[in-house]
C-alpha cells in the first residue's frame, strides 16, 4: 500500500487574499455572496481565512477565462472536499 503524502496547508488572511486576487474587501465578499469564491474558514472569534490552494484555484479559473457558471461549480467542489475531510 503506497503512503499518501501530505502537504502542509498554508491559510491565508483577508489582506493577503486581496492581494492574491487584486480585489476589494466589498468586492470578495460580494463574490462569497454570489457564490464565486469561497468562503472563509473560522480561526477563531474574530479572526477567518482561507486556505490558498482554494485561492491559487480560483485565480487559474479566471485566469483560464472560466465562465461564471464553471467557477460556481469549482466553489462547490472547494467547499465540498473542505467538509469532506473534517
Amino acid at each position: 500500500m503506497a503512503e499518501e503524502i501530505q502537504l502542509p496547508i498554508t491559510i491565508l488572511r483577508r489582506k493577503q487574499v486581496q492581494s492574491r486576487v487584486g480585489l476589494s474587501r466589498s468586492t470578495l465578499y460580494l463574490r462569497i455572496a454570489q457564490g464565486v469564491f469561497t468562503h472563509p474558514v473560522s480561526l477563531g472569534a474574530r479572526a477567518v481565512g482561507w486556505p490558498a490552494h482554494e485561492v491559487a484555484a480560483l485565480n487559474a479559473a479566471r485566469i483560464a477565462g472560466k465562465p461564471e457558471t464553471e467557477i460556481r461549480v469549482l466553489v462547490a467542489k472547494l467547499e465540498a472536499a473542505r467538509a469532506a475531510t473534517e
